[in-house]
């Protein structure tokens, strides 16, 4: 660990992840949009998870998220574990992408999740939040007979206003900005670094080269191994 970055971190008093699915893909959950993607292997793949597939087809809907979301036996990692650690710390909020709920298995204390979180399932019909062993068996909401659906963002909707609020103030307090596992491309996610505090340092942890019209420091090897020896 180069000790100007670990440096960086000990210092901190507000630290903001900005994550992605390179966070999860170390736990064994594909990245969609990579070469081998369930985007790019399925061009109907953003329609399937559209909401206006929900409502015209709620079964086939209910069916390709089964099939293509869930992967129970994924376990958080180091990831998840130090970023955890340092939101109990009260030094650190996390902003994740993901919705499959390893942060929250982590024990990750300040989270946003922007995208929302497969495993918070509810009631279309009554607003009562379910199990998900229960989604997984039927769609159906077995009180009332309602249409079950996991509270994600789906195509066609927009991001919880709540979560747009609380990720821009998270933003505007930081003084240290770590983006992990993410290429930063995809809006209105990437929009949150326009809001960031001008004088925080930004650190980029990512396999892939980024680039961004400001300074910051690109760290480009596994977040895993990062992670590993990053003391925290």
């Amino acid at each position: 660990m180069d000790t100007n970055i670990q440096a960086k971190f000990d210092n901190a008093k507000h630290i903001v992840f900005l994550t992605g699915a390179g966070v999860s893909t170390a736990s064994g959950i594909p990245d969609f949009r990579s070469a081998n993607g369930l985007y790019t292997q399925n061009r109907n793949a953003e329609y399937y998870l559209s909401h206006r597939y929900f409502i015209s087809d709620p079964e086939g809907f209910y069916e390709f998220c089964k099939k293509n979301l869930y992967f129970p036996d994924a376990k958080p990692n180091i990831i998840h574990e130090k970023q955890a650690a340092l939101t109990q710390q009260d030094r650190a909020t996390v902003i994740t992408q993901n919705i499959d709920n390893l942060y929250e298995e982590a024990g990750t204390k300040h989270l946003i999740d922007f995208h929302g979180d497969l495993y918070n399932v509810f009631c279309e019909k009554c607003g009562k939040t379910v199990p998900v062993e229960d989604y997984l068996k039927s769609r159906i909401h077995e009180e009332d007979g309602g249409p079950l659906r996991p509270d994600i963002v789906l195509y066609d909707e927009g991001i919880k206003q709540e979560n747009i609020i609380n990720s821009v103030r998270a933003m505007q307090g930081a003084d240290l900005v770590v983006i992990v596992g993410t290429s930063m491309k995809v809006y209105p996610f990437a929009g949150l670094l326009e809001y960031r505090n001008k004088n925080a340092e930004v650190i980029a942890i990512n396999r892939q080269k980024l680039s961004f019209g400001f300074d910051f420091t690109m760290v480009q090897e596994d977040a895993t191994k990062f992670f590993a020896e990053l003391d925290v």
